[in-house]
């Protein structure tokens, strides 16, 4: 279930995937790997800054072994 409402600039992790053109599961990576930092909720719905959620998108991403290279940027 998400918030009834946010106020302006606070994404729930699905607003803020589809602000970033990825996943949901890409989100949570971005946090566990440090990459953004929650701003509230809970630990089940977090909520992120917009200016935050930009700023990881933007944010080079190091490579695992197996990942497919994609460049979303060019």
């Amino acid at each position: 279930m998400e918030y009834a409402s946010l106020p302006p600039g606070q994404l729930t992790t699905s607003t803020a995937a589809l602000a970033c053109g990825v996943q949901p599961a890409t989100i949570r990576d971005w946090v566990r790997r440090g990459l953004l930092a929650r701003a509230g909720g809970t630990p089940k719905r977090p909520i992120y800054r917009l200016a935050d959620v930009i700023a990881a998108r933007d944010l080079p991403k190091p490579s695992r072994p197996g990942q497919r290279a994609t460049d979303h940027h060019a």
